[in-house]
């Protein structure tokens, strides 16, 4: 089976890491696990952060010409099937829709956004280009729950619906360790989303009483400063060790007691999926997107504040048989759902609905 694969917001191969890049190389992981040949389509990014529509102009003209030669690409390598990665108002696939309808081959969606607010203002092109290709879709597969209402609204047609739950890039889980040492919190340190969790951290940390703790933060970015001015309340109990490689990354997730994450506003998260796997608790809060990706367990509502956050880490860090539990538990749970096997299957069930066989 032969497949082109185009992720318009961020591809594969980009330098930056981030979870959109570290999920569409999970993608294409999975369908050559299933034994398909994959051929990244393009490197247009179509990104429009700011709703410029001279930029928009200017990415629409780029995508023709690559329409022109992807075709010509597509005919000669016998793709079967195109698949696109994230499609919505900020970086519409420009191009999928109109080479796989030159080619008569079918076309999938991966996270598709609808956005019909969108279709005036300074996104208008990006907004239609964007609806355009998710009405175009034979399939579109999403990760959450919460995804599936806007595109269950606005199906086109006899379009197939497929939930893909997220998933990592790897087919088995690590030996379950015993979770200790100290808790872990990991995610960019960045303005808006990624900051409201460092300062729900900082205001549940404050709230926990005389007992011995300690928080490592992985990750880096440009308000670092701002989360490092949360913490100073803490003293040394709070280490920030930077942006870590994966290998580094895994080993401070061996070395943890729990995973500590509010998860604002996050799509699902894939440290969540990254510390179950390691056999970790997880301490969050009960929101869309992240509900999607933890075991089952008990998660607070953002409503409830702080306070419930505080009496969990108290309660998990005073119980190593708890955590221990917790962690096999949350372990399992990413094995059976979240792991390439399960991805794999689900992807090559959307593919079949679409009369692509291996």
């Amino acid at each position: 089976m032969r497949l082109a694969f185009y992720a318009p917001l961020k591809a594969p191969d980009h330098p930056t890491p981030s979870g959109d890049r570290a999920m569409a190389r999970g993608l294409i992981a999975a369908l050559e696990y299933g034994g398909a040949t994959v051929t990244l389509a393009s490197p247009l990014r179509s990104r429009d952060g700011s709703g410029d529509a001279g930029l928009q102009t200017q990415l629409l003209d780029q995508a023709q010409g690559e329409i022109t030669r992807l075709c010509g690409v597509g005919r000669a390598e016998g793709w079967q099937a195109w698949i696109t990665y994230h499609n919505y108002y900020k970086a519409p696939d420009l191009i999928g829709p109109s080479v796989a309808r030159h080619l008569g081959i079918p076309y999938l969606l991966i996270e598709a956004s609808r956005a019909r607010k969108r279709l005036t203002g300074p996104w208008a092109q990006f907004a239609r280009a964007a609806e355009a290709a998710s009405d175009a879709a034979n399939v579109i597969f999403y990760f959450t729950h919460r995804d599936a209402e806007t595109l269950e609204r606005d199906r086109a047609g006899t379009q197939q619906l497929i939930h893909l739950p997220p998933f990592l890039m790897r087919d088995s889980v690590d030996t379950a360790t015993a979770p200790d040492g100290p808790m872990l919190a990991v995610g960019m340190l960045r303005e808006g989303d990624k900051l409201a969790s460092y300062r729900i951290i900082a205001e549940t940390l404050a709230q926990l009483p005389d007992i011995d703790w300690s928080l490592r933060i992985a990750g880096d970015g440009a308000a670092r400063a701002r989360v490092e001015a949360l913490m100073p309340p803490f003293g040394p109990a709070v280490q920030f060790l930077g942006q870590l490689d994966a290998d580094e990354l895994t080993d401070v997730y061996r070395t943890s007691s729990l995973l500590f994450w509010p998860g604002v506003n996050e799509a699902f998260g894939l440290a969540y999926l990254e510390g179950q796997a390691a056999g970790l608790p997880v301490v969050a809060q009960d929101r869309p997107g992240v509900r999607d990706v933890l075991a089952p367990g008990d998660y607070p509502d953002p409503e409830e504040g702080t306070p419930p956050l505080a009496a969990r880490l108290q309660k998990l860090l005073s119980d190593p048989a708890l955590r221990h539990r917790l962690g096999r538990k949350a372990q399992a749970h990413v094995a059976a759902h979240h792991l390439l096997p399960a991805a794999s299957a689900t992807l090559f069930s959307g593919l079949a609905k679409c009369g692509v066989v291996r």
